[in-house]
């Protein structure tokens, strides 16, 4: 899918009622890359998301990244249980998930509960679908998110996420879904003056043929030769939005005093599928 189609590729948003006004199966849109995104601006209050950081900081979950003297240099900190770096072994993954589970228990006390507000959202525009945590069929559970927190230069070249198409975890219950999004509920943004962190997502559904250009890290130079358009999704702190993450997509490295610190989740659809199935 190229720039060289004519229909205009632009995001669903700024909320949910005008979503479903617009096109009453948003979901059926993302999954056919009709849309690159749908944007939901400021669902979640931004002081909110302030004070959890503060609390992640005081919990030592995360490092304060004013603290020039800390020995953790890692470039990016996780909150969660993540399929992708954990899924190779499946009885530690979820094992680990239940740990997790445990943790986001009391970690928003007093708070707004950012992932409930994230389903919320997901559930909101997804119909008469069944929104859930994702399980295996015992009913052991993935972890419900994952806080993901980026610190300076951390880069995502342009890839997908698909258990099916690039882990191909088919002995997990999600490998079912035709379809996989990514929902990412933006917390804090790096920041370089007025330049702030972006994704890009390319009008491209990923095909064995893109994969040599993905794997060599020279998708952006294919893209300018086949005029790919792209869509830049600029986020503020409470702002939410959701893609289908077999498009090519892309974070480019960016130096900034401060993280930046998302709530992400995958999501398993099929249009036939009356469940859908959400985890990190």
């Amino acid at each position: 899918m190229s720039a060289n189609i004519a229909t205009p590729w632009t995001p669903a948003e700024p909320d949910v009622k005008t979503v479903l006004a617009h096109n009453p199966d948003p979901l059926r849109a993302l999954a056919d890359a009709e849309i690159p995104a749908i944007v939901l601006r400021q669902v979640y209050d931004p002081a909110q998301g302030q004070g959890l950081i503060q609390r992640f900081i005081n919990w030592g979950l995360i490092r304060d990244a004013n603290d020039t003297n800390s020995a953790d240099k890692r470039m990016r900190i996780d909150i969660g249980t993540s399929l992708g770096n954990r899924g190779n072994d499946q009885e530690g993954f979820l094992r680990h998930a239940v740990y997790t589970h445990k943790l986001f228990a009391h970690l928003f006390d007093d708070f707004i509960d950012p992932v409930k507000t994230l389903y919320d959202q997901l559930a909101a525009l997804a119909g008469d679908k069944e929104v859930k945590t994702a399980r295996e069929p015992d009913g052991r559970l993935y972890g419900p998110a994952i806080f993901r927190n980026h610190y300076t230069s951390h880069r995502y070249p342009p890839h997908i996420d698909s258990v099916r198409l690039r882990e191909k975890r088919t002995n997990y219950a999600v490998h079912r879904f035709e379809h996989q999004f990514a929902g990412i509920l933006c917390f804090q943004n790096a920041a370089h003056g007025d330049h702030v962190s972006e994704t890009i997502l390319h009008r491209c559904l990923w095909t064995p043929e893109i994969q040599p250009h993905v794997a060599t890290d020279t998708f952006n130079q294919y893209a300018q030769e086949n005029q790919i358009e792209n869509y830049r999704v600029t986020l503020a702190p409470g702002d939410l939005y959701f893609f289908n993450t077999r498009l090519i997509h892309e974070i480019p490295a960016l130096d900034g005093t401060q993280p930046r610190i998302v709530l992400a989740v995958f999501i398993g659809y099929s249009p036939d599928d009356q469940e859908i199935f959400v985890w990190a």
